[in-house]
């Protein structure tokens, strides 16, 4: 393998890591974040208001932990991804 498609591949895989990391994150983030419909506090994705909630908060809720689902598995595919790549060019190599 030449060189110059080692030091590819491993900047991919740098880039791929740092990507999953950052989308874990962000995901983390937003499923704490403070939802409100109809001025009232719904809470967060992953920690709704105590006691009975409009139901303006149902649909917020719901799209919101539909987003933070996405963003984590996005993360978690990324760090899978690059983790597949170490692996395979770790076997190519010996």
């Amino acid at each position: 393998m030449p060189a110059e498609t080692g030091v590819g591949v491993t900047t991919v895989n740098k880039i791929l890591a740092v990507a999953g990391v950052v989308l874990l994150l962000g995901g983390l983030t937003l499923g704490f974040r403070s939802i409100a419909a109809v001025g009232t506090n719904c809470g967060s994705v992953f920690q709704p208001a105590a006691g009975i909630t409009p139901m303006a908060c149902d649909g917020r809720l719901n799209s919101s932990s539909t987003i933070v689902t996405l963003v984590m598995v996005a993360g978690a595919l990324c760090l899978a991804t690059a983790l597949a790549i170490k692996v395979l060019r770790d076997r190519v190599r010996v």
